[in-house]
C-alpha cells in the first residue's frame, strides 16, 4: 500500500481489526419527525438514505465475529479545526489529550474573562473534541478542500456508529476461502500506536460518568 506513515501499519493482516477502514458495508441513514409509538399511523414521516462510505471498525479486535460488527462512517473534518493553530499544524493532534489553551482557537482564548482563562488553566490536560478521532492523510482518501487547503483528512464520531451484519464476519481463524470478500473490503490498517490512541479515546469517551450520577454518588 502507499502513502502510509507511522499512522498506518506499513503490513497488514488478513482479517479485520479495531480501527480499520474498510469498504464495501452499506450506511442506512435515517431520520425521524418523532417516534413513531403506533404501526397503525396511515403515514409515518421518516426518511432512509442509503450510502456506501469509507468506514472504519469499532468492535473491539478480540470481539469481531459472530456475524457481526459496529462500523462508523468516515466524514470530513470541520473548517473551523483550521481556526486553531494548533489543530492545523497536525489534525491528529485532536486525538491526544492536550494543555486546556491547546484546544482553543486565540480568538477564543481572548474573549475568555481573566477568571475564565485562570479556570482552563487550572485543569489538568484532557481531550477536546471527545466524540471525534482523525485520520491521517492518505492518497486512498478523496481529496476535498477547506479553507483554502486540499486535504484528505477524515474523521470519525463515536456518536454516529452502526452495526452491519454479515455471514462472512468470523474470527480470523473460521475464516474460509469464500469469505475472501471479507478481506478484500480492507483498505487500511493502524499501527499499533494509533489503534491504541483510538481506543484510549473512545474508552474515555464512554467511561464519562454523567454529572447527575456524580451527585448521586457523593
Amino acid at each position: 500500500m502507499k502513502g502510509i506513515g507511522m499512522f498506518y501499519s506499513e503490513e497488514t493482516d488478513n482479517y479485520l481489526r479495531f480501527g480499520d477502514v474498510v469498504r464495501g458495508y452499506i450506511l442506512p441513514n435515517t431520520t425521524i419527525k418523532e417516534p413513531i409509538l403506533s404501526l397503525k399511523s396511515e403515514s409515518h414521516n421518516y426518511a432512509i438514505d442509503i450510502e456506501m462510505p469509507y468506514s472504519v471498525v469499532l468492535t473491539p479486535c478480540c470481539s469481531i465475529g459472530e456475524s457481526t460488527i459496529s462500523l462508523t462512517p468516515l466524514i470530513k473534518v470541520r473548517s473551523n479545526f483550521f481556526k486553531n493553530p494548533y489543530f492545523a499544524e497536525d489534525l491528529t493532534r485532536i486525538n491526544h489529550k492536550m494543555e486546556p489553551q491547546q484546544a482553543h482557537s486565540p480568538d477564543e482564548w481572548e474573549n475568555f474573562s481573566l477568571e475564565e482563562q485562570q479556570r482552563y488553566l487550572a485543569e489538568e490536560i484532557n481531550y477536546a473534541l471527545l466524540n471525534l478521532f482523525v485520520y491521517e492523510e492518505n492518497e486512498t482518501f478523496k481529496k476535498y478542500t477547506l479553507r483554502g487547503r486540499e486535504i484528505t483528512n477524515y474523521m470519525i464520531n463515536f456518536k454516529n456508529i452502526y452495526t452491519m451484519k454479515c455471514a462472512m464476519i468470523k474470527r480470523p481463524k473460521e475464516l474460509k476461502p469464500e469469505d475472501t470478500p471479507i478481506i478484500e473490503s480492507k483498505v487500511l490498517q493502524l499501527s499499533i500506536q494509533a489503534r491504541s490512541e483510538l481506543r484510549d479515546k473512545i474508552v474515555y469517551y464512554y467511561s464519562r460518568i454523567p454529572e447527575e450520577d456524580e451527585i448521586l454518588e457523593d
